[in-house]
């Protein structure tokens, strides 16, 4: 749960709690642009894991992977700048969300649909047990499903920067689509260029590498092409969720247009690279239009009609 602060009270403060995680996140805005999606991840029993459970699935996100435990439920307090840029202060050491065994994939041969493609990020890459977990799930399908991927570090989380050089090294060989901010590559390799970085993303087997760069725009590269896009105008409220937002556009466009393959991404043109970044950069401006991590739907995006 992301919670904000609130205004100051007689005895102390309101909070403002709203339902978040980055690849929880991602599940709901790929639900609201009309894709079929279920969730893999810890849950807790608890009645803010009851509030997560229940807002997955009123979006129609089915449930059938969700592992629950009585591990209590990560709490992410969020403070916000005057840029509407967030701060995170998390308790999360033992939690539901850490606690998914790997036993749990078990379950994602249940779903009711094959696994045309997996996203992966966060520091559910860098802690145990769910990053052992994780890594198993994705050994298992890289070679029969698309691997999205978005890094999104949490320093708060796990400040140690050789853990996450090490996700990322070892997601780029299993990975398809990698989707990284600028900020978080300033962090992994403050040496590099975000070209010497796609590069070396493109020659590990990634297929499509897109940054976002804030009030940059964003940029993506294939081993064939690339583009690049200005920023959408906005009436900033806060980032919380725009990454993913991006993310889940990415994934929404390229399954519309059947490009959800290895394959048929690689081979997209420049033309198509732009339109791609525009419609991510729309559904990333339109969250950080709205308080918190709350993702449009697919009627809200002008932007690639069919």
């Amino acid at each position: 749960m992301d919670v904000f602060a609130g205004a100051t009270t007689a005895s102390g403060m309101a909070l403002d709690a709203r339902v978040g995680g980055s690849p929880f996140n991602v599940a709901i805005g790929l639900a609201r642009m009309r894709q079929p999606v279920a969730y893999f991840g810890g849950l807790s029993t608890d009645f803010l894991g009851e509030r997560l459970h229940a807002a997955l699935s009123a979006e129609g996100v089915e449930l059938a992977a969700v592992y629950r435990s009585a591990a209590p439920t990560t709490l992410s307090l969020v403070g916000l700048d005057a840029a509407g840029v967030p701060s995170y202060a998390f308790y999360g050491e033992g939690c539901a969300d850490r606690q998914v065994p790997l036993s749990a994939c078990v379950a994602t041969q249940a779903l009711s649909t094959p696994i045309t493609a997996l996203h992966v990020g966060s520091f559910a890459l860098v802690v145990q047990p769910v990053a052992h977990t994780l890594r198993t799930l994705v050994e298992s399908l890289h070679e029969t499903a698309v691997v999205a991927y978005d890094p999104n570090l949490r320093l708060h989380v796990e400040p140690r920067l050789d853990l996450w050089r090490d996700s990322v090294d070892w997601m780029l060989t299993r990975a398809h689509l990698l989707k990284i901010s600028a900020e978080d590559l300033a962090l992994l390799y403050p040496d590099w260029t975000a070209e010497r970085f796609a590069a070396h993303c493109l020659s590990r087997g990634v297929r499509l590498v897109a940054l976002t760069e804030g009030a940059a725009g964003a940029r993506c590269w294939t081993s064939a092409a690339q583009a690049k896009v200005a920023p959408e105008p906005v009436a900033l409220v806060d980032t919380v969720g725009a990454g993913d937002s991006f993310q889940a556009a990415l994934l929404t466009r390229l399954a519309e247009w059947d490009a959800l393959t290895p394959q048929a991404m690689a081979a997209l043109d420049a033309a198509q690279l732009r339109a791609l970044l525009q419609f991510a950069n729309q559904a990333a401006a339109l969250t950080c239009s709205r308080r918190g991590a709350d993702l449009p739907r697919r009627e809200a995006l002008a932007f690639g009609s069919n």
